[in-house]
């Protein structure tokens, strides 16, 4: 493994943990209490209005909480698993995560005044995106020479 896909690799790593075990709280927050007041976002909840379905998915953070896990949280623990093992498919779907949490956060761009927050993570989710990426190519990179045996002819 080259040093650029070590770097990169505990990079995205960090993210993914850091990304997908927030996520895993902050949706377990709003299942045990889906009024928000635990987290104290009881006042945001008038925000969902905009939304479609608001009168019904959206009277409380119960749906809310359960999508969080879904979609930010167990996926990114488990893209964090497969990057331990260096799979390729665990920088792949390191790097569509990073774009599904610019995509989530980008709604709350939509629904919510700005919060720095917001952007902190909106830039989390650039950062994993563009570090996934440099790690699908470095990988790509790396193991090409173990097939190199493969296409004797690459070079003609």
């Amino acid at each position: 493994m080259g040093r650029r896909l070590k770097i990169c690799r505990i990079l995205l790593l960090i993210i993914c943990l850091f990304v997908g075990i927030g996520a895993l709280v902050g949706g377990i927050c709003f299942i045990v209490d889906p009024s928000g007041k635990l987290i104290y976002m009881q006042d945001m909840l008038v925000y969902f209005e905009v939304l479609p379905f608001a009168d019904i998915l959206f009277k409380d953070y119960l749906f809310s909480g359960f999508a969080l896990i879904v979609v930010n949280g167990i996926t990114n623990i488990v893209a964090s698993y497969l990057i331990l093992s260096n799979k390729k498919i665990g920088y792949i779907l390191g790097t569509i995560f990073g774009v599904t949490l610019m995509a989530w956060i980008s709604i709350q761009f939509y629904m919510f005044e700005f919060f720095v927050i917001d952007l902190v993570y909106f830039l989390t989710g650039l950062l994993q995106f563009i570090i996934g990426y440099i790690c699908v190519v470095s990988y790509c990179q790396d193991y090409f020479k173990f097939y190199v045996e493969d296409y004797k002819e690459v070079n003609k």
